[in-house]
């Protein structure tokens, strides 16, 4: 009996540490959890200044920047989008407006990941454990349902979930580019915490072979098979809870 009842606390545990979901909640809650909740975010990334104000499901996301029509303010909230030109608003094409809410959402997701991955059109599976650099990881694949998974719904992410951890090292996403599937893998570097939130930049690699699979990053990455493109830089984090 005791026998039955051990082996069935070890298939659990090793359910639990297969369990997409659970690994994701876990990394979710080692990085910040509740407390993206209700919080102000602003931030510097590369010349544009950024502001996150979440209140219990509403959000409301603003990107600042100046340029030769004077200073530009994108809003996108749960009503919509809207650009600001030197505070008055300025209509812009349905087009125009998707790509800019699209690239404001982006940055603000990015920024708090992986916050937002237990959300109700997230799809999770669970790939396998791996090793990177001698770590052991979670590689948990993400997609996204079409009805609530925002215009890239059709983007594909993997993440890599330290199995001591539970932070999240690293991610690689597919998205549709003009000339086919774009491949990004992305390295976490430069962690702090800030009011007990995650915060981390990211060396972003792109594959050197056309042909590469996002499944297939990770050991492109272990065996220098990626190029760096570029840096992903947050300045001036605050937090205001």
């Amino acid at each position: 009996m005791l026998l039955f009842v051990l082996t069935g606390l070890i298939y659990s545990c090793e359910k639990e540490l297969q369990d997409a979901d659970a690994v994701i909640v876990k990394s979710i809650e080692v990085s910040g959890g509740t407390l993206l909740d209700n919080s102000n975010i602003e931030f510097d990334f590369r010349d544009k200044h950024y502001n996150a104000t979440r209140n219990n499901g509403k959000f409301n996301y603003q990107r600042g920047f100046s340029d030769s029509l004077g200073e530009i303010k994108d809003v996108l909230n749960n009503k919509g989008f809207q650009r600001y030109i030197n505070n008055t608003i300025f209509e812009v094409s349905e087009g125009k407006a998707q790509a800019y809410a699209g690239s404001v959402n982006s940055v603000h997701y990015f920024s708090v990941l992986p916050y937002g991955l237990n959300g109700a059109a997230v799809n999770k599976s669970y790939i396998g454990k791996v090793e990177i650099k001698s770590n052991g990881y979670h590689k948990i694949k993400v997609t996204f349902n079409q009805e609530g998974g925002g215009e890239d719904f059709d983007d594909v992410f993997i993440y890599w979930i330290n199995t001591e951890t539970f932070k999240a090292d690293y991610l690689a996403y597919s998205y549709e580019e003009n000339h086919g599937l774009g491949l990004r893998f992305r390295e976490a570097y430069n962690e702090r915490f800030i009011e007990g939130i995650r915060f981390v930049d990211y060396n972003n690699y792109k594959p050197i072979e056309s042909q590469a699979k996002l499944e297939d990053l990770d050991s492109l990455f272990e065996n220098d098979a990626l190029e760096l493109l570029s840096k992903i830089e947050l300045e001036h984090v605050v937090v205001v809870l």
